[in-house]
């Protein structure tokens, strides 16, 4: 049975500004790519320490790539808090978390 997703401001607006870069060049993969991310964030909801731990950025963060993306995640009791989800070629520290 699926977690619960709560998703920060700076996450929606993360994948706003993912899908509308995609969506420049092609709307179904945009839509495509973002249907993905829900998908796996599900499965994270159920498995909330499928992510790599990652307390160089911060205190419970996890991460899981997905493509050219990388999902930053807290688990909470009962599912996960989606923090930022960034270019897996983007050079990242703590302030991005912040």
């Amino acid at each position: 049975m699926a977690g619960e997703i709560v998703r920060r401001p700076q996450a929606r607006y993360d994948l706003i500004e993912i899908w509308t870069y995609i969506a420049e060049d092609n709307e179904a993969a945009a839509d495509r790519l973002l249907d993905r991310i829900d998908s796996i964030l599900t499965m994270l909801s159920e498995h909330r320490h499928a992510g790599r731990a990652r307390p160089e950025l911060g205190e419970e963060v996890r991460s899981f790539p997905i493509g050219n993306y990388v999902v930053f995640y807290k688990p909470l009791a009962a599912g996960i808090e989606l923090v930022r989800v960034l270019s897996g070629y983007r050079d990242i520290d703590e302030s991005d978390f912040t």
